[in-house]
């Protein structure tokens, strides 16, 4: 049974989430909080396996309490619950090292218990199975990419600091066009490409429905949507039916490019995330000469989309995150 803590600063928060874990029969709750400071207090006397942190709060806010969480006790994986208004928010979090975070019921999201209690029951038992093991690189040689190279990025949990690492370290008029899911909320996935766009070379952007592949261009699927990339270069944008329980899903984007482009103009790339989405677009790619790249368990936060991809033997390296920009640089340019 993992042991499971909440911190918000609303009684009637902290008794839904507290009767939404309970009703797993995998977690239960110990103990709650209602601010950061009541909860540092009670982490003197009792650890949990996870905690469930809000952003805004009295006395000590999300952030402040995050700092000191970590600072103390970096072995307790963290879930931060965040409104819309504070996505900025979020991401300062994710940088200071929670594992996760899930959209607030209500508020600015209008959104209910019952459509974040999977995602949220998922999240907690991912944080806890996270583990950080060490891969054997294979060996391989890629040449150069001769025409318009496209590099296609799938990611989930631990995607924001994963595409921070990666983008940051590609240069300024890279010769690819890159496009990009990342498995997210609406209204968040804005706040990522901005902050995204001010550390790398790329110019990088939210997709919208018309956008074209562009060198030295990146767009990121908008959440909520699926996006897909015609024969043109084309986004185009829809709503159809969730692929592995998420939207955007990274399996639908990674086999419209296998349906519409020459399989070797496309490096894939799937990054840290839990499920399996990812898997059976990398192993089409792959199997007609595209060339992919998974993270290795060394540095993802979770390993379940890479592994999925591995057990379909669908890569040709495994690499530290550390490392996949300079390979990307090496496929692309020579």
């Amino acid at each position: 049974m993992l042991k499971v803590m909440i911190c918000d600063d609303s009684a009637f928060m902290r008794k839904i989430f507290s009767d939404t874990v309970e009703a797993d029969s995998e977690l239960t709750v110990i103990d709650t909080a209602y601010n950061g400071q009541n909860l540092l207090d009670k982490l003197k006397k009792q650890k949990p396996d996870l905690l469930m942190l809000d952003i805004e709060m009295p006395v000590l806010n999300g952030l402040q309490t995050l700092k000191i969480v970590k600072e103390k006790y970096p072995e307790i994986p963290v879930i931060m619950v965040s409104a819309l208004d504070n996505s900025e928010t979020v991401f300062k979090a994710l940088d200071i090292g929670a594992f996760d975070f899930i959209p607030k019921p209500g508020g600015s999201i209008s959104l209910n218990i019952d459509s974040i209690k999977e995602e949220l029951i998922t999240k907690l038992k991912a944080a806890h199975k996270s583990k950080k093991e060490r891969v054997t690189k294979p060996v391989k040689i890629r040449k150069r990419i001769k025409s318009f190279p496209i590099v296609a990025i799938g990611t989930s949990s631990g995607g924001p600091r994963a595409l921070s690492t990666l983008l940051s370290g590609i240069p300024n008029n890279f010769p690819a066009a890159f496009v990009i899911v990342q498995h997210m909320p609406a209204g968040f996935t804005k706040t990522l490409a901005d902050r995204l766009n001010s550390i790398s070379g790329l110019s990088i952007k939210e997709a919208e429905a018309g956008d074209k592949l562009k060198k030295g261009h990146a767009l990121l699927a908008p959440g909520d949507y699926h996006l897909e990339i015609n024969n043109n270069g084309q986004v185009k944008l829809n709503q159809n039916p969730k692929e592995h329980g998420v939207r955007p899903s990274v399996d639908y984007m990674l086999k419209s490019l296998a349906q519409n482009y020459n399989a070797e103009r496309i490096t894939a790339v799937i990054l840290t995330g839990m499920g399996r989405d990812g898997a059976v677009g990398m192993e089409e790619l792959t199997n007609n000469g595209a060339y992919g790249i998974i993270e290795a368990k060394e540095s993802a936060l979770v390993y379940g989309m890479p592994s999925a991809a591995a057990a379909k033997g669908a890569y040709d390296e495994i690499l530290n995150i550390n490392d996949i920009a300079a390979r990307l640089i090496e496929i692309v340019e020579g």
